[in-house]
C-alpha cells in the first residue's frame, strides 16, 4: 500500500511494488515523482527524513536535511541595527540551504532497496518528459503562488508560462527536469553534487547572489541515524531524532498524556489536556533544541517519563491561562540516549517526510536544470526571540553555522505493538506537523478510530508562542469553543492543518488500510 499527497506519485509507487520492489524502492520512486508532479513541496532541491522499519524488526533513520553553506554566518539575515530583514531568509538564493534530497534517496535505495536507482526513477523521468495532465489542485496552487513564482525568470517561464497560467487538463512537460533526472539515474548522486547539476546550482547562486559553492555540494552527505524510541500504552513509537524536534516533542507529549483519562475526543476536557501538553513541548523546543552534531540537547531529559510526570502535575494544578515557559529537563538527563507512507507485502514500512519549507521554496529554479530550491535557512534562528515564517521562537542552540542542519518539525513515525507493525504516518505542515501526528495517533491508539476517521477528524494546534489555540473552522461544537474561551484560551480559527498520509495494519487480520488526508489531493493505492 502506498499513500502520498499526489495521485500520480502514489500510482508510481504501486508500479514499483508490482514489479517486485520493496517499500523503500516505492518510497524513492514516489519522492522523485513528487518532484515532477507536486512542485509545491516535492523536490530535488530540498531535504527531509526517512524512517525505515524492515520486516525483520530492524529500524533506521536517514537524515537528509539541508545544511548551511560554508559561507553562512550567525547574523546573516540581520541589518546594521540587528533586526531581521524581512524576506531575506525566505525568498531568493540567500535563503537556500545545501540540498539533501538526492543524497538521502540514493542512500536509502543503495542500502535498503532492491531495484536500483535507475529503475525506480523511471516513472519520474517519464512524467517529466512526456508530461502529465495538470490537476485542479496544481493549477490552483500555481495561481495562488504566482507572486513568488514570478520573481525569478526561469521559475516564471516554467511554472507560469510567462503569465499564460496552466489550466486543469493541460499537459505539463518539463524537458529540463527530465534531463536532470536522467543524469541522476545514470550517474547517481555524484551528478547532482559534483557534476553538471552542481555547476548549474552554483551558476544560479552566482546569478541571484546566493552563497552555495561547489565545495558545499561536494561535502554534503546524508546521515544514517538511530530512530528515537518511546512507549505509549503498550505501543512502541519509532520516530525522528535530531535535527528534527518533531520526535522529541511527540514523545514528550505522549509521555505527559499517557496515564490521563482524556475523555471524549474534541471535548473541552480532551482539548485542554492535549493543548497544555503541546504548549509545554513547544516551549521546551524553543529553549533547548538544535542540531545535536553542533550543540548539546537534553533529549533524554525531554523524553523522560519522570520529567513528563512533573509537567503533568503542573497541567493539572494550573489554570489554562497561567503563563508558562520552558521547563527544566536537565535533572532528568542520563547518559543513554512532507509525506509518503508505504508498507509492502513482506511488512517492510517506510515513513518519509521531505520539503522545500515554504510552498515552492525560495522561488528560485536552477538554471538549465528545471527544479526549485528550498528556503530552509529560515528554519535556523535568525535572531533569538524573533519568530520565523511559522511563528516559531527559537534559541541560540539553533543558530546558523556552516555545515549545521536547521531544526525541523518533521515527524515521520512508525508504531508497533509486540513487534508487529501497527501504524505508519507523517505529515507536512511546518510548525503544526508534530501536533498533527500526535492527534492522529491519539485518535487511533486511544479513541480506537479507524485510520480514515483518525486522519479526517478536526484538528487544533498550540505552539506556545504566539499564545493562541488554533482550531480548524469545522468540527468543533459551539459549546466546546465557548468553554475554551471562558477558561482563558485565545482561539484563532484557520483553514486545514497538516496533510497526514497514514497506513494502519489490522492486528487481527493483517489487512492494510490507508488514508489520504481529505485536506489535500492525496491518493491511497494498493493491491
Amino acid at each position: 500500500m502506498v499513500v502520498s499527497g499526489e495521485p500520480l506519485a502514489s500510482k508510481a509507487g504501486l508500479e514499483i511494488l508490482k514489479e517486485g520492489g520493496n517499500a523503500v524502492d516505492a518510497t524513492v520512486a514516489v519522492a522523485f515523482v513528487l518532484a515532477v508532479t507536486h512542485p509545491f513541496a516535492g523536490n530535488l532541491g530540498g531535504g527531509g527524513f526517512m524512517l525505515i522499519r524492515l520486516a525483520s524488526g530492524h529500524s533506521t533513520f536517514i537524515d537528509y536535511r539541508e545544511e548551511a553553506p560554508g559561507a553562512a554566518t550567525q547574523n546573516m539575515y540581520l541589518n546594521a541595527k540587528g533586526n531581521v530583514v524581512p524576506g531575506l531568509s525566505t525568498v531568493g538564493a540567500l535563503s537556500v540551504g545545501v540540498p539533501g534530497t538526492v543524497a538521502g534517496l540514493a542512500l536509502a535505495e543503495r542500502e535498503y532497496g532492491r531495484l536500483g536507482l535507475k529503475r525506480v526513477m523511471q516513472p519520474a523521468i517519464r512524467l517529466a518528459s512526456k508530461g502529465f495532465p495538470v490537476s485542479y489542485w496544481l493549477s490552483r496552487s500555481l495561481r495562488l503562488h504566482a507572486k513568488l513564482l514570478a520573481k525569478f525568470s526561469e521559475t516564471r517561464r516554467i511554472y507560469l508560462r510567462n503569465g499564460n497560467l496552466y489550466q486543469p487538463g493541460e499537459i505539463f512537460r518539463q524537458p529540463l527536469l527530465a534531463a536532470t533526472l536522467q543524469m541522476i539515474a545514470d550517474d547517481g548522486p555524484s551528478a547532482f553534487y559534483r557534476g553538471a547539476i552542481a555547476r548549474d546550482i552554483v551558476a544560479t547562486m552566482q546569478k541571484y547572489h546566493g552563497i552555495i559553492t561547489l565545495k558545499d555540494l561536494a561535502n554534503y552527505h546524508a546521515i544514517e541515524r538511530k530512530p528515537l524510541r518511546g512507549d505509549f500504552r503498550g505501543y512502541t513509537i519509532l520516530t525522528a531524532p535530531s535535527p528534527s524536534s518533531g520526535g522529541v516533542a511527540l514523545i514528550e507529549m505522549l509521555n505527559i498524556l499517557e496515564p490521563l483519562d482524556l475523555g471524549p475526543p474534541n471535548s473541552y476536557h480532551s482539548i485542554h489536556l492535549i493543548a497544555e501538553a503541546m504548549r509545554r513541548a513547544y516551549a521546551d523546543r524553543a529553549a533547548y533544541m538544535g542540531d545535536t552534531d553542533f550543540v548539546s540537547v537534553p533529549i533524554a531529559g525531554l523524553t523522560s517519563t519522570a520529567y513528563a510526570a512533573k509537567l503533568r502535575r503542573e497541567i493539572l494544578r494550573s489554570p489554562p491561562d497561567a503563563p508558562i515557559g520552558a521547563g527544566n529537563p536537565f535533572p532528568y538527563e542520563h547518559p543513554d540516549t512532507t509525506q509518503i507512507s508505504v508498507v509492502d507485502s513482506q511488512g517492510n514500512a517506510v515513513s518519509n517526510t521531505y520539503t522545500l519549507n515554504n510552498g515552492y521554496g525560495s522561488g528560485v529554479t536552477v538554471l538549465k536544470a528545471g527544479f526549485l530550491l528550498n528556503d530552509e535557512m529560515d528554519d535556523f534562528t535568525s535572531k533569538p526571540g524573533a519568530p520565523n515564517m511559522y511563528g516559531l521562537i527559537q534559541s541560540r542552540a539553533n543558530a546558523i553555522a556552516p555545515g549545521k542542519r536547521p531544526l525541523s518539525c518533521m515527524t515521520p513515525t512508525i508504531v508497533t505493538r509486540k513487534g508487529n507493525l501497527r501504524v505508519v504516518l507523517g505529515s507536512p505542515g511546518g510548525s503544526t506537523i508534530m501536533n498533527t501526528v500526535l492527534q492522529v495517533l491519539l485518535n487511533v491508539l486511544v479513541y480506537k478510530m479507524d485510520i480514515r476517521e483518525a486522519v479526517t477528524a478536526p484538528r487544533f494546534h498550540d505552539q506556545w508562542m504566539p499564545d493562541k489555540l488554533y482550531m480548524e473552522r469545522w468540527g468543533f461544537s459551539a459549546d466546546t469553543i465557548a468553554r475554551l474561551r471562558a477558561a482563558g484560551y485565545k482561539i484563532a480559527f484557520r483553514g486545514p492543518m497538516g496533510e497526514c498520509e497514514a497506513i494502519e495494519v489490522d492486528p487481527k487480520t493483517g489487512w492494510k488500510f490507508g488514508a489520504a488526508d481529505p485536506r489535500s489531493n492525496g491518493k491511497v493505492v494498493g493491491y
